[in-house]
C-alpha cells in the first residue's frame, strides 16, 4: 500500500519560510518522480514543482521560482519543499505527488496523492 504522508504546514506570517516533508512508503518503483502541489480555497489544483528521482532535475511553477526549493533524500524516501518569501497568496493546502513519470506529476496526473497539508500566511 502507497502512502504519502505530509507534514510540516502551519500558520506563518507573510516574508517568512517553512519546509514541508513528505514521506512516501510501499512504492515499489524504485525510480519515481516526486512533486507538490496546492489548492486554494475556491481554486483548482495547481501544480507548484517536480523533481526527477537523482534529485537534480527540479522543474518550478513560475510563480514559486526563485523562493521554493525542492530536495529529495532517497535514503529516507523523502521529498521537501524549502520555501522563503511566503506571500499570503501562497496560503493553500499542499499536495505530495508521486509517479515514475515525471511528466504525470507536472500534468497534475501522477498515481499517487498525499492528503495535504495546510498553509496560512497572514499579512
Amino acid at each position: 500500500q502507497v502512502q504519502l504522508v505530509e507534514s510540516g504546514g502551519g500558520l506563518v506570517q507573510a516574508g517568512g519560510s517553512l519546509r514541508l516533508s513528505c514521506a512516501a512508503s510501499g512504492l515499489t518503483d524504485s525510480r519515481y518522480a516526486m512533486g507538490w502541489f496546492r489548492q486554494a480555497p475556491g481554486k483548482e489544483r495547481e501544480f507548484v514543482v517536480t523533481v526527477n528521482w537523482s534529485g537534480d532535475r527540479p522543474y518550478y511553477a513560475d510563480s514559486v521560482k526563485g523562493r521554493f526549493t525542492i530536495s529529495r533524500d532517497n535514503a529516507k524516501n523523502t521529498v521537501y519543499l524549502q520555501m522563503n518569501s511566503l506571500t499570503p497568496e501562497d496560503t493553500a493546502v499542499y499536495y505530495c505527488a508521486a509517479d515514475p513519470n515525471g511528466r504525470a506529476v507536472v500534468a497534475g496526473s501522477p498515481n499517487y496523492w498525499g492528503q495535504g497539508t495546510q498553509v496560512t500566511v497572514s499579512s
